[in-house]
């Protein structure tokens, strides 16, 4: 199973939602991505790991490794899985000063995704950013 972050990057995403003309295609180019996250155990889906301000349920952890954050997340809905497998491309893999250096908001203006999200779905992507940027601020 490849894994977002290493295998896919952000700019792998970038490239390939440029070639779909229509915002359903790409809707369902990011579905699909959401269908290729590996699976959360679900011992891990508590409200510890539960990321607050999203409209579904959604659940983030990590685990450091050498000096890298490695994240696992899981939602159940599909398109927030879609747009969890776009976030973990910008940030899984990295190290946590990678994390804070990277311009989350220059990738989502070259995806053009934000203004194509409901506000609180746009809402729930900030939300998952923020608490990235959070365990990435106290690993360093």
């Amino acid at each position: 199973m490849k894994q977002f972050g290493i295998d896919i990057s952000a700019d792998d995403i970038v490239d390939t939602l440029s070639f779909f003309d229509t915002w359903e295609d790409r809707y369902r180019y990011i579905i699909d991505l959401g269908k290729e996250l590996p699976p959360m155990d679900e011992s891990l889906q508590t409200e510890a790991h539960e990321v607050k301000g999203c409209q579904s349920l959604v659940w983030l952890c990590y685990e450091r490794q050498g000096n890298k954050l490695n994240f696992q997340a899981q939602s159940n809905a599909h398109i927030v899985r879609g747009l969890l497998a776009v976030v973990l491309a910008a940030y899984n893999g990295k190290t946590p000063q990678d994390v804070l250096a990277f311009d989350i908001d220059d990738y989502f203006n070259q995806l053009n995704l934000i203004k194509h999200l409901s506000p609180s779905r746009g809402n729930g992507l900030r939300a998952m950013v923020k608490r990235i940027q959070q365990i990435a601020q106290v690993n360093v």
